[in-house]
Order: structure tokens, then C-alpha cells, then sequence
């Protein structure tokens, strides 16, 4: 005959401090999932309230063997964790009202290359939050995106310094200004440029108020309109070809940070899959030991 085994958090008790708790649960649980068919490693933090000031505590238990399922899917969906949640609340009626899920993890995308046929493997941080507050779901996406940003100002500057040389060249007779071929000889020379723009590696980060009735997670969709919008996204694997395009992208899209922001802000005003946005863009700076940053938002 097995006996029961005890179980404390059912035992009645009784403390002079009682008193609801905002969310109990658990942290950084190993956990892969399926984005948009792509396997992650994750991390995921899972909590529902504690609506009863009387009552001990709640059952972790239930929360990490509901979790469990989730590393199944083909796909997860909004609507798997909006049922999570609900799932989350019935297993502790009538101790919670709320529950809440994060999902921290990375995203690995191959990427082609720009000119040539080589690809390579991207990685996007991830941060998926949602909560169920009295049958209410709300869902946010945060993600990050790495983009090179090259200076207008310092841009400006190498320009000037480049028409001086031209002239320089022609006043000392070192260039004939007769002669095209000269010029485009001249051009290809060390003496021709001699300043160039600065550039420097540039984040995006963005935090995005999904639509609550959809079904699949749009993280690529707004990935890929991010990286359409800033035009200038980091690369993997490059040949010449690659990078003198990636250089080309770079001189037709000059931007300071305040560009950028409103480049997102204009990408992302009437998408169709969120409800609001908050942008924060990060210019880590070659000139100065600070960055430059800009932040936007709407409807957040």
C-alpha cells in the first residue's frame, strides 16, 4: 500500500504578514522551441499571481510540465501561448487571475549574399513576452538588428577633401584634365581619395505590440521590413563582389541615428501585424568613445 506523500502548500497556515503577490513562479528554464520552424535553444520565465494573500504558495510543478509541450510544436503560434496561459490559470483556480510567459532566446537565419552565391548564418536576439490579466492577452516581440550606419557629416567632409585633391592636382599639372583616361587613372589612385567617410556597426532594437488575434509569429516578416528599411544590414560570408556592394549600399544611404529611427518609424507605422512600437537605435561610434542613439514610439 503506497502512502500519500505530504504536501505542504495544501496545509492551512497562517502568518501575520498575509498579503496577494504580483507573480510567483520560475526563471530561466532551459526549454527549445520552434520559431517559425527554426529550433532554438531558449530560456523561458513562466509566473502566474498569487491572488489569495491566505493562500502558501503555488504549484510550480504545474507550470514546468505545461511548459514541456511547448518544445513539441512544429511551430509555436500566439494562439499555443494564449492557451498556455489559460492552462497556467485553471491548474491553480482559484489562487491565480494572471499568468505570464518570456521567452528569451535566438534567432539563426541564413542569409544570402549580396552579389555572390555565399550564404551564412545571422543571429537575431529574441524576447517574446505575453500575459493572460483576467482572460485579457496581450503579446510583445523584441528583437535586434545589426546594421552599419555610415556618417552624412563625415561623409561630406572626405568629399571636400577629395575636390581639393582633384584640384590640387590639376593647378600643379600632375593631372590633365583633357584627358578622361587620365582622370579615371587618377581616380583609382590613393592620391584621388584620400579621406574616407566613418562608419561603424549600428544596432536596431525593437519592441513591437503584436496583434493578439494572430496565429503565426510574424518575427522574420519584421525582421526582414527592419533590415529593408535601414538597407545597410551586417553581411556573412563575402566575396569582393559582396563587400564593394555592401560599400555601395552604404555611401547611398547615409545616415545619422535620427535617420534611422524614422526610417523604422515610417517602416513600421502601418504594419498590419503589430499595435504599436517602440525603436531604440544604437550608433556605436568609430569617432568618438560614446554612442550616438535616437528613440521613437507609438501607441506604447
Amino acid at each position: 500500500m503506497t502512502s500519500m506523500l505530504p504536501d505542504i502548500s495544501a496545509e492551512p497556515f497562517h502568518i501575520s504578514h498575509s498579503s496577494r503577490l504580483d507573480w510567483v513562479g520560475m526563471e530561466n528554464i532551459a526549454l527549445p522551441i520552434h520559431l517559425q520552424h527554426h529550433r532554438c535553444l531558449s530560456k523561458v520565465n513562466a509566473y502566474v499571481s498569487l491572488d489569495d494573500p491566505n493562500a502558501k504558495g503555488i504549484h510550480m510543478s504545474r507550470l514546468y510540465t505545461r511548459l514541456l509541450d511547448l518544445s513539441d510544436l512544429a511551430t509555436l503560434k500566439l494562439s499555443d501561448l494564449q492557451q498556455l496561459l489559460q492552462d497556467f490559470l485553471i491548474s491553480h483556480q482559484p489562487l491565480s487571475q494572471h499568468a505570464r510567459i518570456e521567452i528569451q532566446t535566438e534567432l539563426e537565419l541564413q542569409r544570402p549574399a549580396l552579389i555572390s552565391d555565399l550564404s551564412g548564418y545571422k543571429s537575431y536576439p529574441i524576447r517574446l513576452s505575453c500575459q493572460l490579466n483576467q482572460q485579457v492577452f496581450t503579446a510583445e516581440l523584441a528583437v535586434e538588428v545589426t546594421y552599419s550606419s555610415t556618417c552624412p557629416c563625415s561623409a561630406a567632409l572626405a568629399r571636400d577633401l577629395i575636390q581639393k585633391s582633384f584640384r590640387k592636382a590639376i593647378e600643379s599639372q600632375q593631372l590633365d584634365s583633357g584627358h578622361p583616361e587620365a582622370i579615371l587613372a587618377w581616380l583609382g589612385t590613393t592620391d584621388a581619395i584620400v579621406a574616407t567617410p566613418h562608419s561603424q556597426r549600428s544596432f536596431a532594437q525593437l519592441k513591437f505590440k503584436l496583434v493578439p488575434t494572430l496565429d503565426d509569429l510574424p518575427v522574420i516578416e519584421l525582421i526582414d521590413c527592419a533590415e529593408t528599411a535601414l538597407a545597410t544590414p551586417v553581411q556573412t560570408a563575402v566575396k569582393r563582389v559582396d563587400e564593394q556592394a555592401f560599400a555601395l549600399a552604404n555611401g547611398q544611404n547615409l545616415m545619422f541615428c535620427e535617420d534611422a529611427a524614422r526610417r523604422l518609424h515610417a517602416a513600421f507605422i502601418n504594419h498590419p501585424k503589430i499595435s504599436g512600437c517602440y525603436f531604440k537605435v544604437i550608433h556605436a561610434e568609430s569617432l568618438h568613445a560614446h554612442d550616438a542613439v535616437a528613440q521613437g514610439s507609438w501607441q506604447w
